[in-house]
């Protein structure tokens, strides 16, 4: 490659009919300043292009690492959406298990209370038929103490008890109330004691 120092050194032969050597020499002049120009424009340009070069393959790189990364967070977005899927559907599956569970508990629940309704009306039900006998079985004594109590006898007791003198028919009152509250104590007792049960 020729150098602007070749071009100023460069010396042509003269011949007869030559050029002038002024004009010749200020247009080697102006041609060695263009080249200096281009040269050192050249230069910069090539260390541009290695810098360039340099960034680019920094960027290549960097490209690179961004795909790998691009790729690393779709795998780890698609790992997340795979995973919070199947958590979703763990909680949901452990939601309807609770759900039945309460639902079966509460059906059981309901079940035994109707069981216990249904024991309680028997049982309900056997006391007041107990409690019903008790009572016509108290009724059928009492009936039967007070037509003891009542008896004709009694009814002529009182007569004669009325033809006594003053004194006598006292006593004799209070011999029929004793009669009385003892019978009525006996009927107290049976009802206290639950004879008839």
């Amino acid at each position: 490659m020729i150098t602007p120092l070749d071009i100023q050194n460069k010396e042509f032969p003269r011949g007869v009919r030559g050029y002038k050597e002024d004009e010749v020499d200020g247009f080697l002049d102006l041609v060695t300043l263009d080249l200096e120009k281009i040269i050192k424009e050249n230069a910069a340009l090539k260390e541009q292009v290695k810098s360039l070069a340099v960034e680019l393959e920094r960027f290549r790189t960097t490209e690179a690492t961004v795909y790998d990364t691009l790729e690393v967070a779709k795998s780890l977005m698609n790992d997340i959406s795979s995973s919070a899927e199947k958590r979703a559907s763990m909680v949901m599956k452990n939601a309807e298990l609770d759900a039945q569970l309460i639902v079966r508990e509460a059906k059981e629940s309901v079940d035994k209370l109707d069981e216990e309704y249904a024991a309680i009306k028997i049982r309900l039900n056997i006391f007041k038929t107990r409690f019903k006998t008790l009572l016509e079985s108290e009724l059928e004594r009492f009936d039967t103490l007070s037509a003891e109590i009542f008896s004709e006898k009694d009814f002529e007791d009182l007569r004669s008890i009325t033809d006594l003198k003053p004194r006598e028919h006292v006593i004799a009152q209070k011999a029929a109330a004793s009669e009385k509250t003892t019978s009525s104590t006996i009927v107290m007792n049976s009802l206290k004691t639950g004879d008839g049960l």
